[in-house]
């Protein structure tokens, strides 16, 4: 509890702006919701989009050490849309055909809604999310990457049936982050009942090929927590990255 009370305090304290959405109260736009929160500082401020994971919400941003500490005290606006809320009240997003809601239309719709409340760079726009929210991530730069400056999904990948072409993902720097250990969402996906979670392994083909790169990687890093396969030099238009981890379905610190 004091931990929870000394983040809600922070974010509350004098970097708050009144132009914030939240904690307690979202800004609501047709078709759902959005927290955003804007740094100190007249802008503009570059944003990073965040989708919650499976049963979270946007609030979640509010409570998200890292994510204050390596991008809202960096001079981000945090921008995290709300996912679309089901008849028994989770919030989620499909991420995939047949979804109850145009998600990357709402997405561009918050972001025009929070730029007209704080002065946002909206030529520095990226995208991450976590579990569904990364399956989102990956949707919304296949499909409109080109309003994009970088895109990282985290434990999540293009989930299957989709029709987009990921025309969106040429020219657009991504990277995946994810656990060896991943059951929830493995490296392969997993069927569930009429659709799939999609592979990692076919979404990074897909952007390698957007891009021009080789199919091995250019250079291979092994640290102490993280091991990473790089595309760059051999890529025509942007560079692709893959980070893995011991962990399950999670981030490890740092």
């Amino acid at each position: 509890m004091r931990f929870a009370l000394a983040v809600a305090i922070t974010f509350m304290g004098a970097s708050a702006s009144a132009q914030d959405c939240g904690p307690g109260d979202p800004c609501e736009i047709d078709g759902g919701s959005y927290f955003l929160r804007v740094p100190a500082g007249e802008g503009p401020h570059p944003v990073l989009i965040w989708f919650h994971g499976h049963r979270g919400s946007g609030a979640s941003i509010h409570r998200g050490g890292g994510i204050k500490r390596d991008f809202f005290d960096n001079g981000y606006a945090i921008l995290a849309p709300n996912g679309f809320r089901r008849d028994d009240g989770v919030r989620s997003y499909p991420a995939r055909d047949g979804s109850p809601r145009d998600d990357v239309a709402f997405t561009f719709a918050a972001l025009d809604a929070a730029g007209a409340r704080a002065n946002l760079d909206l030529d520095r726009v990226y995208a991450s999310g976590f579990s569904a929210g990364g399956s989102m991530a990956w949707l919304l730069a296949c499909e409109a990457g080109d309003q994009l400056s970088g895109m990282v999904s985290v434990s999540g990948a293009l989930r299957r049936p989709n029709d987009t072409d990921c025309s969106g993902l040429e020219g657009l720097r991504v990277m995946q982050v994810h656990g060896f250990a991943d059951g929830q969402v493995p490296f392969e996906g997993r069927g569930i009942r009429e659709w799939h979670q999609g592979s990692v392994w076919d979404i990074l083909d897909r952007a390698r090929e957007a891009n021009g790169c080789r199919s091995n990687p250019d250079q291979i890093e092994v640290g102490e927590t993280f091991r990473t396969r790089i595309w760059d030099e051999s890529c025509a238009a942007a560079p692709v990255r893959m980070v893995e981890h011991d962990g399950g379905h999670g981030l490890p610190a740092g």
